[in-house]
């Protein structure tokens, strides 16, 4: 393993977000765990990672066991099981930054949730051993996984510690995005809401690649 990047753990990464984002950090040499309730899973979905990259460094784990390992962990569940999985978690996140890419938003009727923000909500059942960051609520997953074409979607990340926010911020840098600080936790409801706006985009357009990108700023 590459020791000069922090090691990543995805959890919940065998769905429709983590494998991608797991495609890009290992390719930009992080060590990846992913993760899942079920190790199986996790090692069938870090097969596939390594087979595509012609890497061997991309591992499969349970949940926990992922996340007792890494520094860095990115939650990537459905919304149903956001709380479910915090409840479990919540003793192997202690002392590590946690990035909740979770937007509580029902694809079959986008609108956007009311608050306390996903990130806020585990910030506040963790407890101040976890530095949580919201993060990645925005980025397609379909263009996540096509490494041959950019990128084009850019990062709000919200957090109350901006050193958790920077080390975020170079994740997405590392996957090839664009990144920026968008304020607190509590910010975090509108970038959530965002996510009910791209669904009925991409629903209207027939497409799944729509995303957002910021304008007027130095590219950062």
């Amino acid at each position: 393993m590459n020791q000069a990047k922090p090691v990543v753990a995805i959890l919940g990464g065998t769905g429709k977000e983590g494998p991608g984002l797991a495609l890009r950090w290992a390719k930009a040499g992080y060590p990846i765990l992913i993760g899942s309730r079920q190790a199986e899973k996790a090692q069938a979905t870090a097969q596939e990672i390594n087979q595509t990259l012609g890497l061997q460094t991309v591992q499969g784990y349970e949940n926990t066991q992922a996340a007792r390992q890494a520094e860095i962990c990115v939650l990537t569940v459905v919304q149903t099981a956001h709380q479910e999985a915090l409840i479990g978690l919540k003793e192997a996140l202690q002392g590590k930054i946690l990035v909740d890419a979770t937007a509580r938003v029902d694809f079959r009727d986008p609108k956007p949730p009311a608050p306390p923000t996903a990130a806020r909500i585990a910030q506040d059942l963790l407890g101040e051993g976890v530095r949580v960051v919201a993060a990645f609520q925005n980025v397609p997953a379909a263009a996540l996984r096509k490494l041959d074409q950019p990128l084009h979607s850019h990062v709000l990340v919200c957090a109350d510690d901006l050193a958790a926010a920077q080390a975020v911020i170079q994740l997405a840098h590392d996957g090839g995005m664009n990144a920026y600080y968008a304020g607190g936790l509590d910010n975090a409801i509108v970038v959530e809401g965002l996510t009910a706006l791209l669904i009925s985009l991409n629903k209207h357009y027939k497409t799944k690649t729509a995303s957002i990108c910021v304008a007027g700023l130095p590219e950062a």
